[in-house]
């Protein structure tokens, strides 16, 4: 409630919650407490949360209306990350512009693994999980070759099971797995965070892991080239700072939205 008022979406409806999502709902409430005028409440960015479950319920009330024109253009938009996903964009073995640095390094300084090899060490467990839990029997390959710019296309029935699991999400997950993906710039990455979160997959999570997949190795994944490229060269104030923290804010409520 807002001043005794209801809060609603973009397009009028009362914005409603299922009776699991009570941390949600609170951060909802928090966001809205730290507003100080109306006008903020127009902006996206100072309600965050509010617009991302906003865009949960119109995904949902599609749903019940048996409208499937959201539900098409998001998987047509998803299945485009996973043709150019940063997760399986490894740089090539060999770079004559690497200046041999790494975080890394020997006792001699120098470099012990290549960009590729650091990417390949971050992408494959991703991969093996969201393969043997969630699309079983299906192959991942690297979009770039050794010595590649052009991109290749997973292969058709890859693309065909990932489509059928992207169908089949709530809507709720669905709206997640966007904001997800926008964020890391990874299907696959968005994919293992909802998985590791959402409601709908507890039968595949292990929550005595103490080291869950959360914000922190999200992060990570979908950064890998950047953290390498600052730790060579160091940070460009005020915009890889800003931007680490910008990631895990969106991060973040992903999981708000889905747990």
């Amino acid at each position: 409630m807002l001043d005794t008022r209801p809060v609603r979406t973009a397009t009028k409806q009362v914005l409603t919650l299922p009776p699991s999502k009570r941390p949600l709902a609170a951060a909802i409430a928090l966001e809205w407490d730290l507003l100080v005028s109306a006008q903020q409440a127009l902006k996206q960015h100072y309600i965050p949360l509010t617009s991302l479950t906003s865009r949960a319920m119109d995904i949902a009330i599609a749903d019940a209306q048996k409208n499937t024109s959201i539900r098409e253009q998001l998987s047509a938009f998803l299945l485009r990350y996973l043709t150019t996903d940063t997760l399986l964009c490894w740089a090539p073995e060999h770079n004559r512009h690497d200046a041999g640095l790494d975080m890394d390094k020997n006792n001699e300084g120098k470099s012990e693994i290549t960009l590729r090899q650091k990417q390949i060490s971050v992408a494959e467990p991703i991969i093996a999980h969201l393969t043997t839990h969630i699309f079983p029997g299906v192959e991942i390959h690297p979009i770039l070759g050794e010595d590649s710019i052009m991109p290749t296309p997973q292969p058709k029935m890859t693309q065909e099971v990932i489509k059928g699991c992207i169908a089949g999400l709530p809507a709720f997950e669905l709206a997640g797995l966007e904001r997800a993906v926008l964020a890391s710039k990874s299907f696959l990455v968005g994919v293992r965070l909802l998985v590791e979160w959402s409601e709908e997959f507890r039968h595949v999570q292990n929550k005595g892991n103490a080291t869950r997949f959360g914000i922190a190795q999200a992060a990570e994944a979908s950064s890998v080239e950047v953290t390498w490229q600052t730790n060579m060269w160091g940070e460009v104030e005020d915009t890889h700072d800003v931007e680490k923290e910008d990631l895990a804010r969106q991060l973040g409520s992903v999981i708000l939205l889905v747990n």
